[in-house]
């Protein structure tokens, strides 16, 4: 008797399932949606890899190309002597989802309009802009306490032995809360800027 009705509830499932719904029947809406879901996925993370790397990120727009790009390119994230190099998105786009797809959606159109707008399409407009660039990103970094730094540079695995006076005592600063990497790195992967400001007191007539 039991196994009867079993049956009987697997025949009304399966009618249900394939019974039409409209035009299609439930079993087809659910395939589309499972076919539409996993090109979705896909999708995103096929764009996300060919979006994230330094290549495209440095020459796709003219301002990068001809101004940031060469700049990394002289830096110690670019070449150095172990041969390790981050990627761009290593260092400027969150790691995690939701928050890495958020942030390449804001940062692209940010730059598609900067770049519409030859917000710096000139090394003068560059030169201008870049302390208040730099400062975005930086603040960024501070906020959640240099969190893509610290996902290559794990402070548990350093040696202080092999570290200088100076980083030894930035370092602790670090542990105890008070500092956080780019407060003492911002120069790591670009020039380092100064701050227009300070540079404009230092021309003043004494």
């Amino acid at each position: 008797m039991a196994s009867s009705h079993q049956a009987g509830a697997l025949r009304r499932f399966f009618g249900w399932l394939f019974s039409p719904s409209g035009s299609l029947s439930v079993f087809v809406l659910l395939l589309v949606g499972v076919v539409v879901g996993a090109v979705g996925v896909i999708g995103t993370q096929v764009g996300i890899a060919m979006s994230g790397t330094t290549e495209f990120c440095g020459t796709t727009c003219h301002s990068h190309e001809k101004f940031v790009y060469p700049d990394h390119k002289l830096s110690v994230h670019y070449t150095n002597r172990t041969g390790v190099r981050p990627e761009c998105t290593d260092c400027h786009v969150p790691h995690s989802y939701p928050a890495k797809l958020f942030y390449k959606a804001k940062a692209g159109l940010v730059d598609a309009f900067a770049e519409l707008n030859g917000t710096i399409s000139t090394q003068q407009k560059f030169d201008k802009e870049r302390w208040r660039l730099a400062n975005i990103v930086w603040d960024e970094m501070k906020a959640d306490n240099s969190a893509n730094c610290r996902s290559c540079h794990n402070p548990q695995a350093w040696n202080p032995e092999k570290q200088s006076e100076d980083a030894r005592k930035a370092h602790k600063k670090f542990f105890s809360g008070k500092a956080t990497c780019i407060e003492c790195h911002t120069g790591v992967a670009h020039k380092d800027v100064e701050d227009p400001g300070e540079t404009q007191k230092a021309a003043a007539p004494k």
